[in-house]
């Protein structure tokens, strides 16, 4: 497996990727007609946005190949969105295609965004999951401590979705 920075060439992987692991993960979670709706040209040119502001707004993107060279999973991080007072690093997306998952490559993507905050003197994290997405278990694992909460509407359902942070990332780092 090769983590690495994204290129323009990774993006209609990666708007694969996220469309269908919403699809798998947030399946009994989200409603299935909202799902439905996902397109994955929509989440490429979402994607392609993100890609083209990067550098302005300090985000970055890895991807995650298999000895195929294909890309199975994809992370993006940056500064923290809301100006948080302490939590100052974000792990703004992670997603791995199903079949991919419990292989170690979502520990080494967060490694690689762990790694690039603290290169800007940034080493502390958050990420905010679904209440009941399976990847809280994840972040526990990783050392992440439920620190927010807050409600949010997708498809007419009302949900939960938690932050898990860090204040100290080498653990991270050296977790993985």
């Amino acid at each position: 497996m090769i983590i690495r920075e994204i290129t323009f060439n990774d993006v209609p992987a990666i708007a694969q990727i996220h469309v269908d692991t919403w699809r798998t993960t947030y399946r009994g979670i989200i409603p299935d007609e909202y799902l439905a709706t996902l397109l994955y040209e929509k989440r490429e040119s979402g994607w392609y946005q993100i890609l083209n502001s990067a550098p302005e707004n300090g985000d970055f993107i890895y991807v995650a190949e298999n000895e195929l060279g294909e890309v199975i999973g994809f992370a993006n991080g940056g500064l923290e969105r809301s100006g948080d007072s302490i939590y100052k690093g974000e792990l703004k997306a992670i997603y791995i295609l199903q079949n991919s998952q419990r292989k170690g490559i979502g520990c080494r993507l967060v490694q690689n965004v762990a790694l690039k905050l603290s290169q800007a003197n940034i080493n502390s994290m958050l990420v905010w999951v679904l209440e009941n997405n399976p990847a809280c278990r994840f972040y526990e694992k990783l050392g992440g401590k439920q620190i927010y909460s807050k409600q949010l509407e997708r498809g007419g359902a009302m949900l939960t979705e938690v932050a898990y942070g860090w204040t100290d990332t080498t653990a991270i780092i050296k977790f993985c």
